[in-house]
Order: C-alpha cells, then structure tokens, then sequence
C-alpha cells in the first residue's frame, strides 16, 4: 500500500514543482521588467532636468553672443580690408585651433569639429600642428595624431566663456613656439536653435601681416603695433569663436535632451505595456493551476 501511495503521488509532486517553477520564472521576469521600467523612469527625469538646464543656458549663452559678435565680425573685416593673406609656399606651416569643450550630451557639436581637422591631417599631416580647446576634441584626435597636438586647454564648457579665457589661450598660442604661415579656428557657428554650421576662421603670424600691401594706408604701424594688435586680434576671435560654440552647444543639447525625454517616455509605454500584459499572464496562469487542482481534487 505504501509503494502504491508513493506512486499515486509522485505525479502530483513533481506537477507541483514544476508549476512552482513556472510561477518564479514568471515573477522573475515582472521583476526584471519593473527593474528596468524603474531605471527608465530614472533617465527620464535626469534628461527633462537637464534639457530645464540647457534652455536656460541657452538663453543667457545667446544674449552674450550678441554682444560678443561685434569682436570676431570687427577683427575678420580688418583682415579683409587690409587684403592680408597667407603667401604660397611649397612647405606652409598650418596651425589647426579645435574650438570644443569639455562636456558631452550634445550631439554632434564636437564631432564635427575633430572630424573636419581628422580629415585634413589625413591628407597631410607633417606640416600641421593641432591646438585643443576642450578635451572632447582632444579625445577624438589623440588616439591617430597624438603627435600633431602641441597643447590642451581643459576646464571648457563649465562655466561661459570670457574674454580672460580667451586671453590666456591667445597668450599660450603666441608662446607655444610654432612658427606658423597660415592657421584657422574650427568652430560651431549658431544659426537657430535647432541648427548650427561647422565654419572656420583664418588667422595670421606677424610676417604675414606685415608683409601686406595695404597696411601703408594706416599710420604707425611698427613692428610693435603690429604685435600687439595680433594677440588682441587673436584674443577676440577666439573669444567670438568660443561664446558660438557655446551657444550652439547649448541648444544643441536641449535639443538632444528633449529627444531622449521622448525616447524614453515611449520606451516607458512599451514597457509598461509588456509589464501589464506578463502580469496578466501570470494571474490568468494562476487562476488556471487554481482551478485544475480543484478540479482534481472533486
């Protein structure tokens, strides 16, 4: 009789067991899902904080780039009046500014920076010196041509630029002891909000400059004007070119931001979603073994 008990209820046993298994494999998959919807969640609110962020800088970044344009518009009209020039040369000697920050979350806005000066070192990078504003760019060339970099300016994209920074950039430029014939600033310039354009700045070294033609028109002008008009020159399109990467940085990421607000709040739906319906499954599964067992015992 007892082996006759023992076999009567070993199916029940091991029907019991399995349905046990089913039952956690099923809460570990709620439980899995509730995670994740949780971390979504999560990312969702870090993303509409920082997109409240970015609007506001935005705004203030776009008011001080009214004000900083006529620096950069003023310096570059000099240099076209004047007709100043790089002189052909078998062998010139270019100097690449990297206009980028340290911050990420913005999209393109670095990238495209490094990936024009990437470009053109890999035409011909031996007469080509490259100098960093940000470590963003800094990041991206360093890996190909760590050896085209002569300096990194860090500490970029934190606080809004000034004429101070740019100051000190322009002071390490002129002592970094590169003897450039041509050079030019890679930047974002700020469109709208939802657009900016990858531009460029032409700079000049001394000789370039005096070596003008139409500079006799002015009076006064020694070599020591000259120098001095160059690092106030080279301070002020720096200074232009940082407050528009900056502006465009700003809304570069707000409009990031808000798409990953979006992305995750319809990542939200889909996940609630399948939560509700794996909640259900399992209920309904339950409700079923439930009944069956009743069922058997009648």
């Amino acid at each position: 009789m007892m082996q006759r008990a023992a076999t009567g209820t070993g199916p029940i046993l091991s029907a019991l067991v399995q349905n046990a298994g089913q039952q956690n494999r099923g809460m570990a998959t709620l439980k899995a899902i509730s995670i994740r919807l949780k971390s979504v969640k999560n990312i969702q609110k870090i993303t509409q904080s920082m997109k409240m962020v970015s609007a506001a800088k935005y705004s203030r970044a776009e008011r001080e780039l009214k004000q900083a344009r006529p620096y950069g518009e003023g310096t570059q009209q000099f240099y076209e009046k004047a007709e100043i020039a790089a002189a052909e040369q078998t062998e010139p000697k270019k100097l690449l500014i990297a206009m980028t920050s340290d911050r990420g979350l913005c999209g393109a806005v670095h990238t495209g920076v490094a990936r024009n000066i990437r470009n053109e070192l890999a035409q011909d990078s031996s007469n080509i010196k490259v100098f960093c504003v940000g470590d963003k760019s800094r990041a991206i060339l360093q890996r190909l041509y760590g050896k085209n970099i002569i300096m990194v300016a860090n500490e970029v994209g934190r606080l809004p630029p000034t004429f101070l920074d740019a100051s000190k950039i322009a002071t390490e430029i002129m002592k970094s002891g590169y003897e450039f014939t041509e050079g030019k600033i890679v930047y974002n310039k700020f469109r709208s909000v939802v657009s900016y354009a990858l531009s460029h700045i032409p700079i000049f070294s001394a000789p370039v400059v005096e070596s003008s033609q139409k500079l006799v028109q002015y009076d006064s002008l020694d070599a020591d004007v000259i120098q001095s008009y160059l690092e106030f020159s080279l301070a002020s399109l720096l200074f232009y070119a940082m407050k528009e990467g900056a502006c465009s940085e700003q809304s570069s990421r707000m409009t990031a931001m808000d798409n990953a607000s979006k992305n995750a709040g319809e990542m939200i739906e889909k996940l609630t979603l399948t939560f509700n319906r794996t909640r259900q499954a399992v209920i309904t599964r339950e409700l079923i073994e439930i009944i069956s067992g009743a069922a058997a015992l009648d």
